[in-house]
Parts: C-alpha cells; sequence; structure tokens
C-alpha cells in the first residue's frame, strides 16, 4: 500500500487536467456560448428571419457528420485540437466579414462545426479518460469547468462591451483570435496518454485484472441496445439545451424585454449566471459519479433539466428576479449533462472503445442540439409564441432522462465485466 503515493506524486495528470480546463474553455465556451448572442443583431444587420439565423449550424452538422466517426480515433486528439481551433479562428473571423449572404453564413457554420468536432468535447474527453481511471469524474468535471467559466463570462465581458464600443463585427472577429490561444498550450502541455510520460492512469500501476477491454468495433457498438439508448437519452436532453441556450435571448424578446440595452444586460446575466451555476452542477455530479452508481447521478441531472425548462416562461418585465432562479437551476443540470456522456459512454463499453463510441455519439447529439433549435424557431413562427415549442422542447428533455433510465447498471466491476464480455465475443467469432 505504501508504494501507491509515491506513485502519484509526481503524476502530471492534473496537469493535464488544468491544461484542458483552459482549452476546453476556449475553444467550446467562448465560441459556441457567445453565439446566441448575436442573433437579434444578425436580424437588424441582415434582416434574417429565425429560421434562417437557426438553421446554420444544423446544416452544417449534415455535412460534416462524415468528420468524427472517419477521423477521431485515427489521430492524436492533441494535434486534432491544434487544427480543431485553427478552424474555428477562421470561421469566426468569417462571420465578422458577413454582407448579408445566406450562404457564406452557412458556410462559415460548415467551416466551425469541423473547427468544433475536431478541438471540442470529443478529444478532451478521450485525454482525460485515458489518463484517469478511478478520479475519472472529477477529472472531467475540472476540466468541463472551463467552458462554464469561459462562456459564462464571454458576453457580459467580452461580447457585449466591445459591440457596445465599436460593433458587432469586431466581437466576432476578436473571438476569433481568442480561440488561437488553445494552440500553445496544447502543443507544449497536452499528452495524449500516460504512457507517453512513462505513468499510468491515476498515477497508479494498471494490475493486468484492471486492464481495460480493448477497443469495440462500431459495428459492435451498434448492436448494443445500451448504446442506443444513451444516444437517444443524451440527444434528446442535449437538444433541449441547446435549444434554449439559442432561443433564450428571442424568448426574453418576446416576453417584453424590448429595449437594446436592457435585453442584452438580462441576456447576458442570465447567460453568465448559467454557465456559472454549470460549474456547480459539473463539480457536484464529478464527485458523486466517482462514488455512485453513474447511471443515477445522469437520470437526477436530465430529470432536473426537463423541470427547470417551465420557469423560462416566468422571466418578464415585471418579475425579472425569476431570470436568477431560472439561471441557477437550469445551469446547475447543464452543467453536469454534458460532462455525464462519455463518463457513461467509458462505463458501457471501455475507456478503449470512448474515441469510436463518441465519434457516434457526439454528431447524433449535435443534431439534437442543432436541428432542436430550428425547428423550435419554425414552431415559433407558425405558432406566434414560443409556448407550444417551450412545452415540445420539455417533453423531449424528458424522454431523453426516460432513456437514461433505461440503461443498464454498472457497478464497481464495470471494466472487469467489459473485459470478461469482450474476451467472450472473441471467442464466439
Amino acid at each position: 500500500m505504501s508504494a501507491v503515493p509515491a506513485e502519484q506524486k509526481g503524476f502530471y495528470g492534473w496537469w493535464i487536467s488544468i491544461a484542458a480546463f483552459f482549452t476546453f474553455g476556449l475553444a467550446v465556451g467562448i465560441p459556441y456560448y457567445g453565439m446566441g448572442f448575436y442573433y437579434d443583431y444578425y436580424q437588424k444587420a441582415f434582416g434574417w428571419t429565425r429560421p434562417e439565423m437557426t438553421l446554420g449550424f444544423p446544416l452544417a452538422v449534415i455535412f460534416t457528420l462524415w468528420v468524427g466517426p472517419t477521423v477521431m480515433h485515427r489521430f492524436s486528439p492533441r494535434k486534432l485540437m491544434m487544427i480543431g481551433v485553427a478552424l474555428t479562428a477562421l470561421a469566426f473571423i468569417g462571420f465578422s466579414k458577413m454582407t448579408g449572404s445566406l450562404t457564406f453564413y452557412y458556410g462559415m457554420w460548415t467551416l466551425y462545426t469541423v473547427g468544433y468536432i475536431l478541438s471540442g468535447p470529443i478529444p478532451h474527453q478521450i485525454i482525460i479518460s485515458q489518463w484517469f481511471k478511478r478520479s475519472r469524474g472529477k477529472a472531467m468535471a475540472a476540466t468541463y469547468l472551463g467552458v462554464g467559466v469561459f462562456g459564462g463570462l464571454v458576453v457580459k465581458y467580452f461580447a457585449a462591451p466591445i459591440t457596445a464600443a465599436t460593433n458587432f463585427q469586431d466581437a466576432l472577429f476578436w473571438t476569433g483570435c481568442a480561440v488561437l490561444l488553445v494552440i500553445p498550450i496544447a502543443f507544449f502541455v497536452l499528452k495524449d496518454k500516460p504512457a507517453e510520460m512513462g505513468q499510468y492512469p491515476d498515477g497508479i500501476p494498471v494490475l493486468a485484472s484492471e486492464e481495460p477491454p480493448p477497443s469495440r468495433s462500431i459495428s459492435d457498438l451498434l448492436g448494443k441496445k445500451a448504446f442506443w439508448l444513451l444516444m437517444l437519452g443524451s440527444l434528446c436532453s442535449i437538444g433541449s439545451i441547446g435549444s434554449i441556450n439559442f432561443h433564450m435571448k428571442l424568448v426574453f424578446k418576446d416576453q417584453g424585454f424590448t429595449d437594446q440595452k436592457v435585453l442584452d444586460g438580462v441576456f447576458g446575466t442570465a447567460n453568465m449566471l448559467i454557465l456559472f451555476s454549470s460549474i456547480g452542477g459539473r463539480i457536484v455530479m464529478g464527485y458523486l459519479a466517482d462514488r455512485f452508481n453513474k447511471k443515477y447521478v445522469m437520470v437526477t441531472t436530465y430529470f432536473l433539466v426537463a423541470a427547470t425548462i417551465p420557469l423560462l416562461f416566468l422571466v418578464r418585465p415585471e418579475s425579472p428576479e425569476f431570470v436568477y432562479v431560472f439561471a441557477i437551476l437550469f445551469g446547475f443540470g447543464m452543467g453536469a449533462d454534458y460532462m455525464l456522456i462519455p463518463l457513461m459512454a467509458a462505463e458501457q463499453f471501455g475507456v478503449n472503445s470512448l474515441a469510436r463510441a463518441m465519434a457516434i455519439i457526439l454528431p447524433a447529439d449535435t443534431i439534437g442540439q442543432t436541428w432542436f433549435p430550428y425547428l423550435v424557431a419554425h414552431i415559433r413562427e407558425s405558432a406566434g409564441s414560443y409556448g407550444v415549442a417551450l412545452n415540445i422542447v420539455f417533453a423531449m428533455a424528458a424522454l431523453g432522462a426516460a432513456a437514461i433510465f433505461l440503461l443498464p447498471s454498472h457497478g464497481k466491476k464495470d471494466e472487469a465485466l467489459l473485459v470478461q464480455e469482450s474476451g467472450s465475443a472473441k471467442a464466439g467469432r
């Protein structure tokens, strides 16, 4: 037992987690959570409708579905991350040069989406899952904190001030420049696997009985009920969250916040509270995920997301205080929601299958994250208000929680059982 602390003393994994806090925050937090700020400016500058504005991301997803399954398991996640942020930077600089062409706008969304796939959740999830096993929940939570911090600050202290001082195009341009800070951090600090530094996951030598199972084939994953349940559950929940994030400012506008300065302020406050509250959700649920059944932690989180969506109806000029209630509760659930997906995938299918599993699940989630908001925009246009649309979003979030509840449960011996199962499958073939 005394050998364990000695092995842990020089463990580099926590430096990986700290670096990933910054790279994930810069690559995803700033561009993704900042984009919703600009929609009403696009309306004013270019005369675009809600469906036209929200079509960019879902259309781009359809064009880029091949990227994750084709690329992510073949190359170094650290190198892909650097390529991805370069594409993200080019996309936002392109957004800053728009003159009203929807074709150009959709093209920049496609460029951004490739950058998001290469530099966003998947490479970070793979790196953290390789470096940690016993502390994977805490390490993943620490990494996802970066999205909460940078995403929470981007509107109120970056996009809004630059827009007020100059214009929204300059804010988009500097967003593109900011994400490039990922490149030196990834190049000098991040490492794909502990073996590159002669170390082990968690800094503890791995016993033969603890070796993770070999990577599953895509056909093997697709043949498992658990895979489809996880994909359905995450798609519905992430799609619901995406709908709220994309439309929140426009919902506030419909509910009476018509003064531009007041609207920007309320949205900035809500966005900041959601992202900062998400930090608490990640810390608490990451801690619980390392100690209790991950499935039930995930179900609790997904039901919380669904339950808070109706609170958005209460945010009005005569009762602006409800923005705090909604934002804090919604953000807490949202924060843990994203983070628990790779943890559950690693538990269900093994860490060596995570790249393949997430390369399919993440594009599916991104379809929900992008097409749900587009459908919400159409329902809003036809109904004249967000009432029906948000009730549908609530139902989809509840469906996602139900799908996760149906997943099989794994205990402490999940990796060992997966090794045995993989061996039996090989013998059968």
